[in-house]
């Protein structure tokens, strides 16, 4: 309703009691703030001022402007205070959904190289696998979300998403280690067609059994589970094995557990997304910046 510029210049001609003095102090000329008073006058719809003499009496609806000049006023610059912070990358925050192997191989260097370069910046990191990570960040529910695609199997991406691709993670089978294939470099699937499987997430088991139906077979799963320190575990105690994406071999916490790449050489794509227009902003912009980085240190381990 009100411009804050004629805000600052009515207060001003109340602090000195003319419009002269005030545009003396504020560095305008007096025809400029007899202007922006008429122009505030307009807004309001009423007189603000009365002549007595050569001085000015404040009217009732200038008095009650008075009571609120400053509370505006501070209420303004605290606002541009916090917004300039949020630009400078002083403050703000960032919700990130990621799939749990992301979350925990790539996000945990881009977030601690955020907390040490800009500390006023918060990162909230929730887990979630695709395509419902990508429709949480459609909806506005996070600011980045991390997901993956196989060969023949691309995520839906809302149009709106601006998406970052940051490497290509390519697929293992976790095995025991007393396993006979665990001597080999790598296994092909269809050597595998005999064993027991354990599957992973709804889009992993698809892909997974898309992939055995290449190889001429039909797995036999066993179980199912999304959390991968069950999937390390049942492996461990022999229930069955799993193709898993390298991701996964850096948190391996057993050690009755190894990992052996799949032949043909299959690979998933990782990507970063965001909506297009939170691109501008400065901490989103940082922290997908930071995730590159971090995804690039892994491809190089």
């Amino acid at each position: 309703m009100f411009d804050s510029r004629y805000i600052r210049t009515f207060q001003e001609v109340v602090r000195t009691g003319s419009y002269t003095a005030a545009a003396r102090a504020l560095g305008f000329t007096q025809p400029a703030v007899s202007q922006q008073m008429k122009a505030l006058e307009r807004d309001v719809g009423t007189a603000l001022f009365t002549r007595v003499g050569r001085g000015l009496k404040l009217t009732e609806a200038g008095e009650a402007l008075t009571r609120h000049t400053a509370p505006i006023l501070d209420s303004l610059e605290v606002a541009r205070q916090q917004i300039d912070a949020i630009a400078r990358l002083r403050s703000g925050r960032v919700r990130i959904c990621a799939f749990p192997s992301a979350a925990a191989t790539i996000l945990p260097r881009a977030m601690a190289r955020v907390r040490v370069e800009h500390p006023g910046v918060m990162v909230e990191l929730s887990e979630g696998e695709p395509p419902d990570s990508l429709r949480a960040l459609a909806r506005g529910e996070c600011d980045i979300a991390l997901a993956f695609d196989y060969p023949g199997f691309p995520v839906d991406a809302p149009e709106e998403l601006a998406g970052v691709r940051l490497m290509e993670d390519p697929l293992t089978v976790l095995l025991p280690v007393g396993h006979p294939m665990a001597r080999r470099r790598s296994v092909r699937l269809a050597d595998l067609a005999n064993e027991r499987w354990i599957a992973g997430c709804a889009r992993c088991r698809t892909y997974f059994v898309h992939a055995c139906a290449e190889g001429g077979f039909t797995p036999d799963i066993v179980c199912t589970t999304d959390d991968n320190l069950v999937l390390q575990s049942l492996v461990a105690a022999g229930v069955g094995i799993a193709m898993v994406p390298s991701l996964v071999l850096s948190f391996l916490c057993h050690d009755k557990v190894t990992g052996r790449i799949v032949e043909p050489h299959t690979r998933r794509q990782v990507y970063a997304y965001a909506l297009r227009d939170h691109l501008r902003i400065p901490a989103t912009a940082l922290l997908l910046e930071e995730i590159t980085v971090a995804a690039a240190a892994r491809v190089g381990c």
